[in-house]
């Protein structure tokens, strides 16, 4: 349907994109710092200011190098491992009831889709 001339912009659009998801994300976490650091460490997670610190210099990084085209597979797969930590620690829906239960199913959903797209950019990384 399309040439095969327009895929590697569909690939660059695509990984910007995912990109941009975590730099906002982790942008987002800076306006909201305190709240998001009491929400971690009410689930338990040790050092919780540290941890969204450190966490949120992650993925803001890997994002940018996403955007960026650079050491694309690495950074997909560290935005994997990050998203499915992020999602375990902070989307126990098992532990949840009523709307809150289903709005943190709908994010693993979510997640479960950008593991996948994070998959696909690492796949087209290495070929």
């Amino acid at each position: 349907m399309f040439g095969s001339d327009l895929a590697p912009t569909l690939v660059a659009v695509g990984r910007a994109l995912l990109g941009c998801l975590f730099v906002a994300g982790g942008l987002r976490h800076l306006t909201i710092f305190a709240a998001v650091a009491k929400d971690i460490g009410r689930r338990g997670v040790p050092l919780p200011r540290f941890v969204l610190a450190a966490g949120t210099a992650f993925q803001v990084a890997c994002g940018m190098l996403l955007i960026l085209g650079m050491f694309v597979v690495p950074a997909a797969f560290g935005l994997i491992v990050f998203t499915v930590a992020a999602t375990v620690m902070m989307l126990n829906f098992w532990n949840m009831a009523g709307e809150t239960r289903g709005w943190a199913i709908n994010n693993w959903l979510s997640n479960i889709g950008i593991v996948g797209g994070l998959l696909l950019v690492a796949a087209q990384g290495v070929l």
